[in-house]
């Protein structure tokens, strides 16, 4: 009976093991951000939440062959950027009127990537100078091979 629970145990750390190790499909962060990429890989769609060291979400890219279809209206328009090589413009994100805290630097974009793929992208900083920052790491994210293989 001692030998079941060291089996399982074993095979709970080799899975962990097999999992800490899978390749990240996600746009690589740089070190000096300190963010790090929580993964939630699915068929049709990937998502990417970059939090910071105390688990504060601060972007979210999500790619897929689908088209998001989130309607950006031209009110809500902002700044010129640009991602995987792609200009876009950030948007204020629609909530319906309201006005959470933080409302006025968040900021989101629908980017197409090439035929049949789109990038999805929410950004949630906390003032203005970390917004301009995530816009710039937007900016400069490529996407890795694995995604782009995978059809994202």
């Amino acid at each position: 009976m001692k030998f079941v629970p060291v089996m399982l145990s074993s095979l709970l750390f080799a899975a962990a093991q097999t999992a800490a190790q899978a390749p990240s499909e996600c746009p690589s962060l740089p070190a000096s951000s300190g963010l790090q990429w929580q993964q939630q890989v699915e068929a049709d769609f990937l998502v990417c939440r970059a939090s910071t060291p105390d688990g504060r979400e601060v972007l979210s890219l999500m790619l897929s062959a689908r088209d998001p279809a989130i309607p950006l209206s031209r009110s809500l328009r902002q700044e010129k950027g640009s991602f995987g090589g792609e200009s876009l413009y950030w948007y204020q994100p629609d909530l319906g009127g309201q006005q959470p805290p933080g409302y006025a630097e968040r900021r989101i974009s629908v980017v197409k990537i090439d035929k049949g793929r789109y990038a999805q992208i929410a950004l949630y900083p906390d003032s203005a100078q970390e917004l301009s920052s995530l816009q710039q790491l937007a900016q400069g994210m490529s996407l890795t091979p694995l995604a782009v293989a995978a059809g994202r």
